[in-house]
């Protein structure tokens, strides 16, 4: 995709209408909706991705935006400076800068190396997989400057592999396409082991979920191992094996992993087997709910299980239906629980926040019948940073409770 703009100045000006708040994004605020903006015929006639100076309603500048007349997030911050240029060299100087962090954190090569807003790059998700990394160009600016962004990449992190994964869903709402590509070297021809708390996933660049794998939930993988020495698991939702394989290097006596996706319950035995634990590995394909209920008939106990489902709360008009399926959740795992054992809760929904996903697992582990105390609350890791001026970023909650 040509890029639809000239990153030479001087650029378009958008102006926010008076009553947009304009302190909060002098105060980091990253977006900018649509109707906090004027839309003249000008702003109109840009095209999705083009660069722009935002300015308030007093035409005091705030900073280069990148805007897409097409998406209700109008606008999104890229610079405080209204001078600067948004080319390979700006791009370079992000990047560097997340690479930074991530290398203090991890000593293997495997981990999000971009996580959108929170480092700089709006709609941008970047997964290092060792020499391969998995781009998520989810914003039209991104799209538009993909090959500077490749160049970039490749500078800074001297990868041979950049893949695009065009998959994600907000791409839509962007008005981009869905289609991936390879966009430097060559695509892994199967799945990369990926070393994560002693244990070795196996993720599909290519053709599995979002960019292969969940690297998010690694802190919570690590505490939900500390539980697990000698104990029979189930891991639900299972992806490929996240939750089981961690407890399974960390000694668990067994683990069932259950997800609906043939393909991934595959590379979760695929996982076990390079661990040397494939004896221990069990899994299940089906509706997570159906299995819930049929463990139960089946008489059937575990020391640990952990659920961690896609989002059933995507966005705010989902959320009393999201609410109520963390609670059935909760109230038909619960049952399951050894006597005390532990239960492991978790949510990607951003529109549930913390405070009613917690009130919600506690109304199901309730109407179960069951009793428990909330020992751990934990969040993404450190290469999910969160940006404090945006509520979606802090999207993950995982609760573990011990449960009589």
């Amino acid at each position: 995709m040509t890029a639809p703009f000239s990153t030479s100045h001087p650029l378009p000006v958008v102006r926010l209408l008076p009553k947009a708040n304009a302190r909060a994004i002098r105060h980091g605020a990253p977006w900018v909706y649509a109707n906090e903006l004027v839309i003249d015929r000008r702003t109109k006639s840009l095209p999705p991705g083009a660069l722009a100076v935002l300015e308030d309603a007093q035409r005091q500048p705030l900073g280069v935006v990148t805007v897409n007349p097409v998406s209700k997030i109008i606008a999104r911050m890229l610079d405080p400076d209204p001078a600067a240029e948004i080319n390979q060299a700006w791009l370079e100087v992000r990047l560097r800068r997340a690479l930074q962090m991530r290398e203090q954190i991890f000593t293997k090569p495997f981990y999000r190396l971009v996580h959108a807003e929170a480092d700089g790059l709006p709609g941008v998700i970047i997964d290092r997989f060792g020499d391969t990394c998995v781009i998520q160009p989810n914003a039209a600016w991104s799209e538009a400057l993909i090959e500077p962004l490749t160049a970039a990449l490749q500078q800074v992190t001297g990868v041979a592999n950049i893949l695009k994964n065009a998959g994600g869903r907000t791409r839509s709402l962007e008005g981009l396409d869905d289609v991936s590509a390879v966009l430097a070297g060559s695509a892994p021809d199967a799945p990369v082991p990926v070393p994560m708390n002693g244990a070795i996933y196996m993720a599909d660049l290519t053709g599995g979920q979002k960019t292969g794998i969940f690297y998010d939930q690694r802190p919570n993988h690590a505490f939900a191992a500390s539980l697990a020495r000698g104990a029979r698991v189930l891991d639900l939702f299972s992806h490929v094996g996240g939750f089981g394989l961690a407890a399974l290097a960390a000694g668990a006596e067994s683990a069932l992993c259950v997800d609906g996706s043939a393909p991934a319950l595959a590379l979760a035995e695929q996982g076990a087997t390079a661990m040397d634990v494939r004896d221990k590995l069990q899994t299940r394909q089906g509706d997570a709910f159906d299995m819930l209920t049929a463990l139960r008939e089946e008489g059937a106990e575990f020391d640990l299980i952990i659920c961690d489902p896609p989002a059933f709360a995507p966005a705010k008009p989902a959320l009393e239906a999201g609410l109520r399926a963390y609670e059935r959740v909760a109230r038909l795992a619960a049952p399951l629980v050894a006597e005390g054992g532990f239960l492991g809760l978790c949510s990607c929904s951003h529109a549930a926040d913390l405070g009613v996903f917690r009130a919600a697992c506690v109304r199901g582990i309730g109407r179960a019948g069951r009793h428990a105390s909330l020992i751990h609350t934990g969040f993404a890791g450190p290469d999910h940073p969160q940006l404090p001026q945006l509520a979606e970023s802090a999207y993950l909650k995982a609760l573990f409770f011990t449960v009589r």
